[in-house]
């Protein structure tokens, strides 16, 4: 249920959020340019300014530049942090000299190595900027799509080391294979350094018909698992499904050459996550919802957190019981969005 929003609220809102930085305290991700993404593309632009209200406490201003980036030196600057305002500038500049599919297929292949770093929150925000200028391509939008790219380049960070396990037919009986990290303590990028073994699904697909269509059940299983396993940890497991979400969304944008190994990055992450906050037993029963798409919508915005909203606007492209389901369970786990 996309609805393209004419009434400028996603471009005002955009303006007022390009003056924060893609994270606050160091470590914790800006996602409020992905929640007003997410609400004016589900036909809720009216809710857009109320809820940047609500969350403006958790944003910081942009951090100072350091050194420009250029093409001589860009490699120096991939993965410092440090180097985020940047990383930004760089790619508003590429924004503004070249048509951002050039851009974005230039650096989709160098970022996708590293999607892993931010928490996969740089991708998932990239994948958010695209959606958005899929619709309607303005400066706002492409400022938008600069500000993820750069997020993604400050934060890139590979993994490796990884041995492959048997992996089983299906995306979610992969997921059920994954093994759970030995020692589960610490934030994302300690537990990220945990993941040893993973199961390798998918790893032999290459034409990128079926690479958008194994793309499409890896998020519709992860969406689904939330439903019975994200008590596992409520804020952390919603990435399994966003993140490979972002990346779906993205594929339409991308040369087609790339999309197999855009599945591949996005199976690693989705299994990673899992696998960092695996969880002992799964609830046995996930009641259906009683309520319609839109209504499920409404209570995730009533409950406002960001996570809460970005997991039901994946939910939402899913589209099935399961995966509103998984949407409900999400409010029902989480700690709401309160002033501050």
């Amino acid at each position: 249920m996309d609805t393209h929003d004419t009434t400028g609220t996603l471009e005002d809102a955009l303006g007022r959020l390009h003056a924060s930085g893609p994270e606050r305290l160091g470590r914790l991700t800006n996602h409020a340019p992905m929640v007003v993404e997410a609400l004016t593309a589900h036909g809720r632009a009216d809710a857009v300014h109320r809820w940047l209200d609500l969350y403006r406490h958790k944003l910081e201003d942009l951090p100072r530049p350091v050194a420009p980036v250029t093409g001589a030196d860009w490699r120096s600057a991939l993965g410092d942090p440090r180097r985020a305002a940047d990383w930004i500038g760089y790619f508003g500049r590429a924004l503004t000299g070249q048509p951002w599919r050039d851009v974005l297929a230039v650096w989709w292949p160098r970022l996708l190595p590293g999607m892993y770093g931010g928490s996969t929150h740089p991708v998932i925000r990239v994948g958010h900027a695209v959606r958005a200028l899929g619709a309607h391509e303005n400066a706002p939008r492409l400022a938008e799509l600069a500000h993820g790219l750069g997020y993604w380049a400050a934060r890139h960070r590979p993994v490796s080391g990884i041995a492959a396990l048997p992996a089983a037919p299906s995306a979610a009986r992969s997921l059920d294979a994954v093994l759970p990290i030995a020692e589960p303590r610490g934030g994302f990028p300690d537990r990220l350094a945990a993941v040893r073994r993973l199961p390798l699904w998918a790893q032999n697909v290459t034409g990128p018909d079926t690479a958008r269509e194994r793309l499409a059940e890896l998020v519709r299983a992860a969406t689904h698992r939330y439903a019975t396993h994200g008590h596992g940890e409520a804020t952390m497991l919603v990435h399994a499904a966003t993140a490979p979400n972002a990346v779906l969304r993205t594929l339409g944008s991308l040369p087609r050459a790339l999309w197999a190994p855009s599945l591949h990055a996005a199976w690693t992450a989705s299994a990673a996550v899992t696998a960092m906050y695996a969880t002992a037993e799964p609830v046995a029963d996930v009641p259906a919802p009683r309520c319609t798409a839109q209504e499920v919508l409404e209570r995730a915005l009533a409950h406002g957190d960001e996570h809460v909203v970005k997991l039901t606007d994946t939910a939402l492209d899913v589209g099935d019981e399961r995966a509103l389901a998984a949407a409900l369970r999400a409010v029902e786990l989480s700690d709401p969005l309160v002033p501050n």
